[in-house]
């Protein structure tokens, strides 16, 4: 969507490792999740202040009030929404991701989905379906999407 759209993108995931020089599971087993949080609180408020930028945030990002606040004030928030079935194909392989190293990722997923699902909702100018499609399809679905919003 950036590129389709000329901006700059930014992932705040990304970012904070970049920042550490350590990955997400390192910063989670040596500060623990809350710690983790505050990393990703900081690097939110930072990313939002910024003009002209996609931003692609962590699952949990919306779990904190101020990180809903500085979305919705930093622009445009949409939400892609997967079911638990295309998050658990999509995320079987990746090592990257401490909150579903359990016994049940499954399981898991469906829990954070119905912790989150509400508060993406709650501040989400887009919600756009993206099980079983491709990529591009999401990009035209929300660039039509967005410019029939009413300027904010």
């Amino acid at each position: 969507m950036a590129k389709e759209l000329r901006l700059l993108f930014k992932d705040s995931d990304k970012e904070i490792e970049l920042r550490c020089g350590a990955n997400i599971p390192w910063i989670f087993d040596k500060e623990g999740e809350p710690g983790f949080r505050e990393r990703e609180q900081a690097m939110i408020a930072e990313l939002c202040a910024l003009d002209g930028v996609v931003l692609a945030t962590g699952g949990g990002a919306v779990m904190r009030e101020a990180n809903r606040q500085a979305l919705r004030r930093g622009g445009r928030v949409i939400y892609l929404h997967a079911s638990v079935e295309q998050q658990v194909g999509r995320t079987a392989r990746d090592r990257n991701r401490p909150l579903l190293r359990t016994a049940n990722p499954e399981a898991t997923l469906r829990a954070l989905l119905e912790a989150r699902d509400p508060l993406y909702r709650e501040i989400a100018d887009v919600v756009v379906e993206t099980d079983e499609r491709p990529p591009r399809m999401v990009v035209i679905d929300i660039l039509e999407r967005l410019q029939q919003l009413p300027p904010r």
